[in-house]
């Protein structure tokens, strides 16, 4: 059963959510603009890296037997869904240096996250003491 003031509490943090990334957009503080300042430098090297590997796993299996890899659209989709799941629905690749190259990624991958993670920790970090200097943001 719906509890009165439901709707309103999810418009509320929907409103809140917004707001936060709106600070973050438009570095509302100098704790968003580290962040965001961050956030843009691991999305460009990302990009970069993406791209970078799509060119390097096309020359590499395009015209091994048995690849998957048959023009650069395969090679961008295997390269980008190895860094966003660690993983992909085609076949691993054939050849010694595209399972380095798979390899290679799986860390920059994980690495990724694990860098993103304590970003967004320092950043709340900040933003407590931020709020709250006295004592250092802790209730």
């Amino acid at each position: 059963m719906k509890q009165p003031g439901q709707d309103i509490d999810k418009r509320a943090l929907r409103f809140r959510l917004f707001g936060d990334l709106w600070d973050l957009a438009r570095a509302a503080s100098p704790t968003h603009l580290h962040l965001r300042n961050r956030l843009l430098t691991v999305i460009l090297l990302s990009v970069v890296i993406d791209l970078a590997a799509s060119g390097t796993i096309l020359v590499v299996e395009g015209a091994a037997p048995g690849s998957n890899i048959a023009g650069f659209w395969d090679a961008f989709y295997w390269t980008t869904s190895q860094l966003l799941t660690i993983s992909s629905t085609m076949a691993n690749p054939v050849t010694t240096a595209g399972q380095a190259l798979c390899l290679l990624l799986d860390l920059y991958a994980i690495t990724v996250v694990s860098t993103l993670a304590g970003m967004f920790s320092a950043f709340f970090y900040r933003r407590g003491e931020e709020r709250d200097p006295v004592r250092g943001g802790r209730p």
